[in-house]
This record gives structure tokens, C-alpha cells and sequence, in this order.
């Protein structure tokens, strides 16, 4: 069982285990999906994360805006429904009932539902601003130990 960091410098540090490249293809393609499923109903600013190297509560953050708190609703149920298609199992999901922060719990994938003014609120793409963008690039070169 892990212990908990004492230091914000010790949660931020990389343990042996959460090296970056640890991703698995089979999480980083399931991560690439929901953003592509999310997409196809209009959520806004999506940005896919890899947290590997930060968080054990997960290996990538999904995170996108919905206009209002019925079309966070509705984001949350089409990507349930999509889950339930693909055999993608979920743990959990919170802030259903007032739709202004959705996370649904994919477990190696978490998936945060904001409407605009809680996403701007709780910054969590500034939170996560060390994490590497999968949208950006995803399947980078790893780095060379050569200058």
C-alpha cells in the first residue's frame, strides 16, 4: 500500500512505477476515444492528459467544457453509453445532478465535465500543467540522452 506524500514536492515527483512512457497503448487509445465521443456532442476546449508521472489516481485526465448543465448531462450520458458498447467498465460518477463538474471515473482514465465558469474555477488543466498533452502529440519520440 502506498503511503501519502508529506510535501507538495513529493506529490509532484515521479515515483518508480509512474515514469513517463508508462502509459499503455490500450489507456492512451481509450483516452483518444472518449475525447473523440465527447467531440461528436459539442463539448468544448477538450485537453487529454498524461498524468502518469504525477497522480496514482489515474494515467490520463480528460477534461472539457459543456455549455450548460443539461449538455454536461448529456455528455456524461453519451459517454456511459458509448462505455456500455465498448465493454468499458467505470467505477463511479459524481456531480450528475447539478451538471457544473461531471467526473466519471473510468478508472486509469478520468473524465472532468465542466460547465465554463467551475472549469475556469477549479483550473485543473493549470493544476495539470506538467502533464503531457496527448492531443498535441500522441505518440512522441522518446527523448534522447544525446545533446
Amino acid at each position: 500500500m502506498k503511503t501519502r506524500p508529506a510535501t507538495k514536492e513529493q506529490t509532484l515527483a515521479a515515483t518508480p512505477r509512474e515514469i513517463p512512457g508508462d502509459l499503455t497503448e490500450a489507456t492512451q487509445g481509450q483516452a483518444l476515444a472518449v475525447a473523440g465521443w465527447l467531440e461528436e456532442k459539442k463539448a468544448r476546449d477538450i485537453s487529454v492528459l498524461d498524468v502518469t508521472p504525477f497522480s496514482a489516481v489515474a494515467d490520463v485526465m480528460v477534461i472539457c467544457s459543456a455549455q450548460s448543465a443539461r449538455h454536461a448531462q448529456a455528455l456524461a450520458d453519451w459517454l456511459l453509453e458509448r462505455y456500455a458498447e465498448q465493454g468499458i467498465g467505470y467505477l463511479g460518477m459524481e456531480g450528475y445532478t447539478e451538471g457544473r463538474w461531471i467526473l466519471v471515473d473510468g478508472n486509469d482514465v478520468l473524465v472532468h465535465i465542466f460547465q465554463e465558469e467551475s472549469r475556469e474555477f477549479y483550473n485543473l488543466d493549470g493544476l495539470w500543467s506538467r502533464a503531457r498533452s496527448l492531443l498535441d502529440d500522441p505518440n512522441p519520440e522518446p527523448p534522447s540522452d544525446k545533446p
